[in-house]
């Protein structure tokens, strides 16, 4: 697919910033599956990403929003490069890491950590909690033996657990504890972006609170930038300054988290805001009901990859795919008749 020529423009004029820690442009990441010596057909091509663009400003918290299985995951991990990207450009900090070999894309990497949705299956449980925050200290030879030591009880210190929880091992602690010392590895080595997928998903609703104003401290203290990716928009809502919307693999919808949640202007985005449980008993929320299940990322669907689902999908939503657009000052939607 290619974009328009007066929408690249318009994105070109949002890229290229100083203020930009992070460029994405025209990303895509397609996974080939069901091939083989014996396969007919050569499988399927798997379009998890397909062709997005977006900017992540110095110092804010951009959230990554949709229902399980549209891309979003695969997205921070591509961005990140533990996925090598199909086609399209990561600029980060200024410098294309989209080709880089594994010696080049190693100085980059300290600036750029992950916090991964299930604590329990990313720390090593035969590890201490010492020699999982201290390793990568250790592949980056940063300080002597007591200086990564005295660091490690810092950082225990700044998630706040107690500095002798060294000498434990995972299983010891909570989940919430658990998540918090992935925080703590996150940041041994004071990376500029962290991203974080869905760093509170698989916990209790209380302890989430507590992780997310930590992870906002922490953004304060130590003036981090975070990708926050969950399926939860009033979660991405909370602690984002900006939102992006995705469904399929695409990016329907881009722009302040708070005009998001209370103007939103792409179907789906409406959908979702519909599905949030409203506190006050008084008020009332009309639910939008989406009818259909979510297309194959193997075989979307033509034109708007929403329109079977849209509930104002009109016959040229099948046959012409939305760019997206620029409705109001950093407000993008992807819908023909967001108007």
């Amino acid at each position: 697919m290619v974009i328009d020529t007066s929408v690249q423009n318009q994105i070109e004029q949002k890229t290229g910033s100083p203020d930009n820690i992070l460029e994405v442009r025209n990303l895509k990441k397609h996974f080939q599956i069901g091939g083989g010596f014996l396969a007919r057909g050569g499988g399927m091509n798997i379009r998890a990403v397909d062709d997005i663009s977006f900017v992540v400003r110095r110092g804010e918290t951009f959230g990554l929003v949709g229902e399980s299985g549209c891309g979003k995951t695969t997205l921070g991990q591509t961005i990140i490069r533990l996925y090598n990207p199909t086609e399209g450009s990561i600029i980060f900090n200024g410098a294309d890491i989209s080709k880089l070999n594994a010696n080049d894309l190693r100085k980059h990497r300290r600036a750029m950590q992950m916090i991964f949705q299930d604590p329990s299956a990313s720390l090593d449980p035969r590890m201490t909690v010492g020699s999982i925050i201290s390793e990568p200290l250790n592949i980056y030879g940063i300080g002597s033996r007591e200086e990564r030591q005295e660091r490690v009880r810092e950082l225990l210190r700044v998630v706040g657990l107690n500095s002798y929880f060294t000498n434990r091992y995972p299983h010891e602690f909570s989940g919430g504890q658990r998540q918090r010392i992935g925080i703590a590895r996150s940041l041994a080595l004071n990376p500029d972006l962290v991203i974080c997928d869905e760093p509170v998903s698989a916990l209790d609703v209380s302890v989430q609170a507590q992780v997310l104003n930590l992870l906002r401290q922490l953004q304060n203290d130590f003036n981090l930038t975070y990708l926050f990716i969950a399926h939860n928009l009033a979660v991405v809502a909370h602690i984002s300054d900006r939102v992006g919307v995705m469904y399929l693999g695409k990016l329907v919808e881009v722009g302040d988290a708070k005009v998001i949640t209370e103007q939103p202007k792409h179907p789906y985005t409406q959908a979702l805001i519909s599905a949030i449980p409203v506190a006050n008993p008084n008020l009332h929320r009309d639910r939008i009901i989406l009818e259909g299940d979510v297309p194959s990322p193997a075989n979307p669907p033509s034109g708007c990859r929403f329109h079977p689902r849209c509930p104002v999908a009109r016959a040229d939503c099948s046959e012409t795919e939305p760019e997206l657009r620029e409705l109001a000052p950093d407000h993008w939607v992807a819908c023909h008749y967001a108007e």
